[in-house]
């Protein structure tokens, strides 16, 4: 006795053409075959809906890969290069706070 193979359907969904023939070796799952005016735009394992449809007609617009190139490798510094410390830029000067701000007063409570 053999596995019982469906039939191959054809319908439309808007504009759209769809094949549906059983996928080979499977008993029942189908392969959706988009046609647009007879022009074959692609195909699907599930029923396609008028949005499916749609994204495979016109899918959106995919920016170019850029290749990856690394800008910053830190490593080990090398001999002589002074540290990181040194380079950052030290905190600014009290002097230079603006009008009207202050550091609280510490004080000693012992």
């Amino acid at each position: 006795m053999s596995i019982p193979v469906l039939e191959r359907k054809r319908f439309m969904i808007g504009k759209y053409e769809i094949i549906a023939q059983p996928i080979p070796h499977s008993a029942h799952m189908l392969r959706y075959t988009v046609f647009v005016d007879g022009t074959r735009i692609g195909a699907m394992a599930s029923v396609p809906s008028v949005s499916d449809c749609l994204f495979l007609e016109k899918p959106p617009i995919v920016p170019p890969l850029m290749p990856y190139q690394v800008a910053y490798r830190p490593g080990r510094p090398k001999k002589g290069a002074p540290s990181r410390a040194a380079v950052e830029a030290p905190p600014p000067p009290r002097e230079d706070l603006p009008q009207g701000m202050s550091f609280p007063q510490a004080t000693d409570e012992r």
